[in-house]
């Protein structure tokens, strides 16, 4: 059975995520900042029928809280087979160019850059011990260079508006590219899940959790999806594919 760890589990995306492996059989850490959160989404899921999954407190945002869940999963598990980076923010609205402060910029770095580079470098031992080792890192067409210039995106009036949340994206996607020179024997991908209705996006969106979980997944199960590939059914849904 497959050990996968997702961050930012006990709602949206990521425990849409987590469903839908545990259906697919695998076994599914939920990483939850709140631990009593996790809680509530491990019951959800246990009431259910799915018990193979477990809740590991994690703050993506802390060296010492990354570590302890790094420690903490080494007690249970000898390895992990995927990690799947889910937690973001977009930082304070509006955001641009002009007007953005270092300290605005630092706050929205740390969860989406910083802290995922923090969660790879502690677990990448765990993931080593896998026969296929993946990385998945969710991320988004709003840091795609190649769209931002151009004014037939259907998000380019609005991509603007997001300027710092599309600036760390930029970031982790260079970074996630970076993963995959490195890690020849992984699979790295970048998934943009579209513009979905969670917290993350003010229940706002033309897509549900329910079916970005659905690209997560296919991702995950299709070894013929190649490493270093930014994933987009949203913006492509023939390649889905998304350029840089």
């Amino acid at each position: 059975m497959k050990k996968v760890f997702i961050t930012g589990a006990n709602k949206g995306i990521g425990f849409a995520t987590a469903k839908r492996l545990l259906q697919k059989g695998f076994y599914v850490y939920l990483g939850c900042r709140s631990q009593e959160r996790g809680l509530q989404a491990l019951e959800q899921l246990r009431s259910e029928g799915l018990t193979n999954a477990e809740v590991l407190q994690i703050d993506i945002t802390s060296d010492e809280s990354v570590k302890n869940a790094r420690t903490e999963l080494g007690k249970r598990e000898e390895k992990l087979d995927v990690l799947i980076n889910n937690v973001g923010i977009t930082g304070n609205m509006p955001q641009d160019a002009l007007n953005a402060t270092v300290s605005e910029f630092e706050s929205v770095f740390n969860t989406n850059l910083y802290g995922t580079l923090r969660v790879v470098q502690s677990f990448k031992d765990l993931l080593v011990k896998s026969k296929q080792p993946h990385i998945i890192n969710i991320s988004s067409s709003i840091g795609s260079l190649t769209l931002h210039s151009n004014t037939n995106w259907k998000y380019y009036e609005n991509a603007n508006l997001f300027m710092i949340y599309a600036v760390s994206k930029a970031a982790l996607n260079m970074y996630s590219i970076s993963l995959s020179n490195q890690l020849p024997r992984f699979r790295v991908n970048l998934i943009d899940p579209g513009f979905v209705r969670t917290d993350l996006t003010n229940n706002q969106g033309n897509g549900t959790p329910d079916e970005a979980a659905s690209t997560i997944v296919k991702t995950i199960l299709d070894q013929s999806v190649a490493t270093g590939t930014f994933v987009s059914k949203d913006h492509d849904p023939e390649t889905q594919e998304c350029p840089w």
